[in-house]
């Protein structure tokens, strides 16, 4: 069982309909027990890079490298499975 340290701080932000709503996707899709726990641990990676040295917007970068490459690897296949060598039938 995981032992959760009581939180005694608050921070409130302003978010756009469209974020509050990728928000609520997100505690959904992993599962999350709160949007609170969601902010949290989002806000908690960001420190922790910042410290580690990473420049601001590491994470994303590194997602949009990964949907490219992802894509490329994906073009790649469907010209790979329409290739017939000479010859073959």
């Amino acid at each position: 069982m995981t032992i959760v340290k009581p939180q005694s701080r608050s921070i409130s932000i302003r978010l756009s309909e469209e974020e509050y709503s990728a928000l609520k996707d997100v505690c959904s899709e992993t599962e999350a027990r709160s949007i609170s726990e969601v902010t949290r641990d989002a806000v908690c990676s960001f420190v922790d890079a910042v410290h580690r040295g990473e420049p601001k917007g590491g994470i994303s970068q590194v997602q949009a490298r990964m949907k490219s490459l992802e894509k490329k690897i994906k073009q790649l296949t469907e010209e790979i499975a329409t290739f017939k060598p000479d010859g073959c039938l």
